[in-house]
């Protein structure tokens, strides 16, 4: 199946889907060393990022989130890419700066379509997602 989106971070990622009802907030939320979600109250908590296709609503909290992304990034533990059913400046500038394949709003609810562990490609060039 192909979904269309809008285009946040250029790029192409692939890799198995980790797929979240909540946002997550990379600081506080997430070891940049590890890439492992270190949240208690998160979903996705002890679970790692790390290679994934990242399917979250959204970010929140501090801009200094941002910067753990890219720390990520150049750790080697940032996702292969991120889906977010709607971008804040957080985690989008954090895709940026870190060349992180990023897209937003698709046109299918994802939440009722992906699950974890499935195979999912984002192609941030053509506004696609693919699985």
């Amino acid at each position: 199946m192909e979904v269309d989106c809008r285009v946040i971070s250029r790029g192409k990622g692939r890799g198995p889907v980790l797929v979240s009802t909540e946002p997550l907030s990379f600081l506080g939320g997430v070891d940049p060393g590890t890439g492992r979600v270190i949240d208690q109250k998160h979903p996705l908590h002890g679970r790692s990022i790390r290679g994934k296709v990242l399917l979250i609503p959204g970010g929140k909290g501090s801009t200094v989130g941002s910067y753990v992304i890219f720390q990520m990034a150049k750790n080697e533990t940032a996702p292969a890419a991120i889906i977010c059913l709607n971008a804040e400046p957080i985690i989008a500038t954090g895709a940026i700066m870190a060349g992180i394949p990023m897209v937003d709003r698709p046109s299918e609810d994802l939440l009722g379509l992906l699950e974890d562990s499935m195979e999912v490609e984002v192609d941030a060039e053509d506004g696609k997602i693919r699985f």
